[in-house]
């Protein structure tokens, strides 16, 4: 046998309301709790802006984290042109070269694949 409780629709309604605001606020703290422990980082508008008029994301990242190309390749090992190519869309790297770039600028390989 179980137990039930009849309460008005309304309250339901609250109730259900108040389940939905809790899982956000947990989604968001644990969100919060990523940021705080560096695994993840906000996106500054920059980079966002950026990204979202389509400017080739290599640069976007690269820019953002203060590099020229050259420093870029030194810290990458990707040839200085090679990087200058991908940003400029005359090539779209291999999976290896995306995945020197995205380790040196801190980033997955898919934050550098244009959409």
């Amino acid at each position: 046998m179980t137990d039930t409780v009849t309460i008005p629709k309304a309250e339901y309604e609250r109730l259900c309301a108040m389940e939905e605001d809790l899982a956000d606020l947990q989604a968001g703290l644990a969100v919060q709790a990523r940021i705080d422990a560096g695994v993840e980082e906000l996106v500054p508008w920059d980079i966002a802006g950026g990204l979202i008029d389509r400017e080739p994301p290599v640069r976007v990242w690269r820019e953002h984290r203060g590099l020229s190309q050259s420093a870029l390749a030194r810290a990458s090992g990707v040839h200085r042109v090679q990087v200058a190519d991908i940003e400029a869309g005359r090539k779209t790297g291999s999976v290896h070269t995306l995945r020197k770039l995205a380790d040196a600028l801190g980033v997955t390989v898919d934050d550098l694949v244009s959409a």
